[in-house]
């Protein structure tokens, strides 16, 4: 018997490419350019949608300007109260990624999970925070501090991993260990090495650990930093690391995928990683 989800995925651009505009328009902006691809999602009878890293504004981090610090808000705060409406009103599970503000001068890359009928279930910091040209991210962002949760939603177990921690198979196997189902990875990454890079790290994460990965990026060029092409091809893939949805490279669109959770329980009845996997055996990964 089958177990069918059908989720989501938004990638789209940012549609007010103009830096000096206020930060609190260009956000308003970004929101209201998702709305209708919401609406569209949930047309499709989407039941999990997921948006982009910091689907609310710009990918800033090329910058090392404090005034995006404005762009931050707590969690819950309003942005998840607006967006939970549409989750209540679409019984439709949304992870909200936002710009986190914990406290005064603390800040984290963060997803916000709202489950089927308006409620928030928690959320996920972003745990690896690059620092090198063009992603100046420790700027702007702590460390996650919250591990690697997971979501029991009306549909399914969810689990998230935001862009760069794509790079690490340790979180991803946690997410696995504690129960997810489907994984969800917004990002926003340009081309050269990451983008050969983009379909090789989450199919191999899905196959490793016997789940479901949902990967998001966003497309176009957002000037005035102009670090390169968000390259979109947001997709699905399988535990057997079959991509089973695409999106374009320049694209704002849904991508949806009927995703059967029973495939989990086949592919781990042929490769048992997780019985004959050997933590006693990996104190060397655990040394700083």
């Amino acid at each position: 018997m089958s177990e069918i989800v059908r989720c989501g995925l938004i990638q789209c651009a940012n549609p007010l490419n103009d830096e000096s505009r206020p930060v609190a328009e260009i956000k308003e902006a970004m929101y209201q350019k998702h709305v209708p691809l919401i609406e569209q999602a949930a047309a499709k009878g989407v039941q999990i949608l997921c948006l982009q890293e910091m689907f609310n504004g710009p990918y800033f981090c090329p910058s090392q300007d404090p005034r995006w610090y404005e762009s931050a808000e707590p969690i819950p705060g309003p942005t998840t109260d607006r967006l939970a409406e549409y989750a209540k009103k679409h019984e439709m599970v949304l992870i909200v990624p936002i710009y986190e503000k914990a406290m005064r001068g603390v800040y984290y890359n963060t997803a916000a999970v709202i489950d089927a009928d308006g409620t928030y279930l928690g959320k996920y910091r972003k745990q690896h925070i690059p620092q090198v040209a063009g992603f100046w991210e420790k700027f702007f962002f702590r460390p996650g501090d919250g591990g690697y949760p997971v979501f029991k939603t009306r549909y399914a177990t969810i689990g998230v991993y935001i862009c760069y921690d794509r790079h690490f198979p340790e979180g991803a196997r946690c997410l696995g260990l504690n129960g997810a189902e489907i994984v969800f990875n917004p990002s926003a990454t340009v081309a050269g090495l990451s983008q050969y890079l983009w379909k090789i790290e989450q199919p191999a994460h899905a196959v490793a650990n016997g789940y479901f990965v949902g990967a998001i990026n966003r497309v176009g060029t957002e000037p005035p930093w102009d670090i390169g092409k968000f390259y979109g091809t947001s997709y699905f893939v399988n535990p057997r690391g079959e991509i089973v949805a695409e999106g374009s490279e320049d694209g704002d669109e849904v991508i949806v995928a009927d995703l059967d959770l029973t495939m989990i329980d086949t592919v781990r009845s042929t490769w048992q990683f997780y019985r004959d996997r050997r933590p006693d055996a990996y104190d060397e990964i655990i040394d700083p």
